[in-house]
């Protein structure tokens, strides 16, 4: 069967609806265009994502459903706080970008992953206007676990996280809801649904109302939400 996808314009950064996008495979919206800063900004306030393969033209989506994480919905099990009280690491947030993009793409390897050169390039672009944003957990000094995603107003796009050690990536998800609503943030976007992200709190929302409320959302300023400083410190907890 063949797809008509709508190619993407060079010199204009809008998408088409949402509504337009496949049922089959789901979500798949548009391709070309590029991952110009300004293209990617236009994308995420749309409720799209690209992804893509190394060999794979540009391609755009907008699933027929989204996981959504509410911070305050964070699912803190008793074997997470126990891990907690007994590690000795630190969370931070935007101290390392770089390192963070750098070890979501290593931990997959260069067959698993879609995180490209490319997009490493284009999200480090983001990072510098202000746009994307990374949350990294330390282990003296050493960089143990992270995410990084695209600050949409009250919402948080996550696109990755990865762990070097037990736990890492859920020790950075939990502190930064902590913080994320604490400065008025209000959705975490998950992207898809997975029994993972299940488990931590994630609901499954129909595109209409992912839509609706990242409208509601995406203009709406925050406090300090992305300040580089440390959110979490769980070696005073055992002091």
């Amino acid at each position: 069967m063949t797809l008509f996808l709508p190619p993407l314009a060079a010199d204009d950064f809008r998408f088409p609806p949402v509504s337009d996008a496949l049922a089959h495979p789901d979500g798949l919206l548009a391709i070309g265009g590029d991952l110009s800063a300004a293209r990617l900004m236009s994308a995420y306030r749309s409720g799209i994502f690209p992804w893509f393969g190394e060999e794979d033209p540009l391609l755009w989506w907008s699933p027929s459903e989204r996981a959504i994480i509410r911070p305050s919905d964070f699912h803190v099990s008793r074997s997470l706080r126990k891990a907690a009280r007994k590690s000795q690491v630190t969370v931070t947030i935007n101290h390392a970008f770089e390192a963070v993009i750098h070890q979501c793409a290593a931990i997959r390897g260069p067959e698993q992953t879609w995180i490209t050169d490319q997009m490493r390039e284009a999200y480090l672009a983001l990072h510098q206007q202000h746009d994307a944003h990374s949350v990294e957990v330390w282990q003296e000094d050493q960089l143990v676990g992270g995410l990084y995603g695209v600050a949409v107003g009250q919402f948080f796009c996550g696109e990755s996280m990865f762990s070097l050690i037990d736990n890492g990536s859920k020790f950075a998800l939990w502190q930064f809801c902590h913080h994320f609503q604490a400065q008025g943030g209000q959705y975490i976007d998950c992207q898809m649904m997975t029994p993972h992200l299940a488990s931590l709190g994630a609901t499954a929302w129909p595109r209409d109302e992912f839509i609706h409320a990242l409208y509601a959302a995406r203009d709406t300023r925050l406090k300090a939400a992305y300040m580089p400083h440390v959110i979490a410190d769980f070696r005073e907890r055992q002091s």
